[in-house]
């Protein structure tokens, strides 16, 4: 897994590209990777959507129930057959975690933190397909694997109540463009939040959504909270400051708030004292993309035996990993699916290493597997479910 670099447009690199155009304006990027084949037809597609573990979505313009009517998987293989000619569009999410060659569209945009990537979704579309004018929440590149397809876009603020009510999807009602462009096999658009865009097919198109991920600040802090009650808070229950006898004996006195509001200045107080909590939430899975620990887990020296005779061992695509160098308490951390796990600050090129290939070599790793503690987080992650050998994968 060498270096894969995106094809920038003229006077552009990925320095110019995060300073003056990440989450702030969209790019055009023509022939943006110009030795990648997404290799995948509308009928594997199809064939993703019947199945119950994959997310997917129809979406139907005209001819369904109501304009834009958005119909969820997983789907009956005949439906296919009786769909219109044009005007709709189906949607299939995080492909990466099940086809490889999809997969390596993502080592193009290792220039953004891990943690911030979603997933792929591929969109195949008749002639005329769309899912309509909207806006998202979150980055995207949308790469232009197959056909052709037409971008709109606005970059004026969008109001919640600007979307047509009623419908499945945000739909917006006024749409008018102030930039458009046709992209052609190989093109890219790449647009920050909350950009208005409207993508129409023109003939069979499959399009690659390389979609990001940004908890809300509710999430983060109820996250934070949650692992601060976990490890902090004590387990006993609220005691009465010294009480006087009230006239009113309904009202809340002043005096009764301050325990807890001590208690919360306190806890605000250690906030940086352990910041574990932030990998937890930002590795955090979807529910369907669960990693199954192996049945019958193995005892160190056999992994160990084992991974010399394979040679090679395989990241789990469910698994999404991220690290942490230098804690407060001189700890290294390895984030995995909200769980942590702590090495020795002088584990040095271990972690990046492992949380960069998704294919890991013995010999590569040998010095490593000669002392316990990398040994054992290895065979521990192996049986719980995170690596696989190449007759597993």
């Amino acid at each position: 897994m060498g270096m894969h670099l995106l094809n920038f447009p003229k006077n552009i690199d990925t320095d110019k590209f995060l300073t003056n155009y990440w989450q702030k304006k969209p790019l055009l990027f023509r022939q943006a990777l110009p030795d990648f084949k997404c290799h995948i037809e509308a009928d594997e597609l199809a064939g993703m959507a019947c199945d119950e573990e994959i997310e997917s979505r129809l979406v139907l313009e005209k001819h369904g129930a109501t304009p834009w009517e958005a119909r969820y998987g997983p789907f009956a293989e005949s439906l296919f057959a009786e769909l219109p000619e044009s005007h709709w569009t189906l949607l299939v999410q995080d492909v990466d975690k099940y086809i490889p060659e999809v997969a390596e569209l993502l080592d193009y945009f290792r220039f953004i933190p891990d943690w911030r990537l979603d997933d792929i979704m591929i969109s195949y579309a008749v002639d005329q397909g769309s899912v309509g004018p909207h806006t998202d929440d979150y980055d995207v590149f949308l790469l232009q694997a197959k056909g052709c397809r037409r971008w709109k876009i606005h970059t004026r603020a969008v109001d919640e109540n600007d979307y047509i009510p009623g419908l499945d999807l945000r739909i917006l009602p006024q749409f008018e463009a102030e930039q458009e462009w046709l992209l052609e096999e190989g093109d890219m658009l790449y647009l920050p939040p909350n950009v208005a865009h409207w993508g129409i097919a023109e003939g069979e198109a499959i399009t690659c959504s390389v979609g990001f991920r940004a908890p809300t600040w509710q999430d983060i802090a109820s996250s934070w909270f949650e692992s601060w009650i976990e490890q902090q808070l004590p387990k006993q229950r609220y005691r009465d400051p010294a009480l006087k006898p009230q006239i009113a004996p309904a009202e809340i006195k002043p005096v009764a708030l301050e325990g807890f509001k001590a208690k919360l200045q306190s806890c605000l107080d250690r906030l940086d004292r352990d910041e574990r909590w932030f990998g937890r939430l930002v590795t955090e899975t979807k529910p369907h993309l669960q990693v199954i620990p192996v049945e019958q887990p193995l005892t160190e020296q056999t992994f160990l035996n084992r991974f010399r005779e394979q040679a090679i061992i395989h990241r789990n695509s469910h698994s999404r990993m991220a690290f942490s160098r230098y804690e407060k308490d001189g700890l290294d951390t390895l984030y995995i699916n909200g769980n942590s796990y702590t090495l020795p600050s002088s584990s040095g090129e271990f972690l990046p290493v492992i949380t960069h290939y998704r294919d890991l070599h013995f010999g590569y790793l040998q010095e490593w597997l000669e002392q316990p503690e990398y040994l054992s987080l290895l065979c521990r992650l192996y049986n719980e479910g995170h690596f696989l050998f190449s007759d597993e994968h």
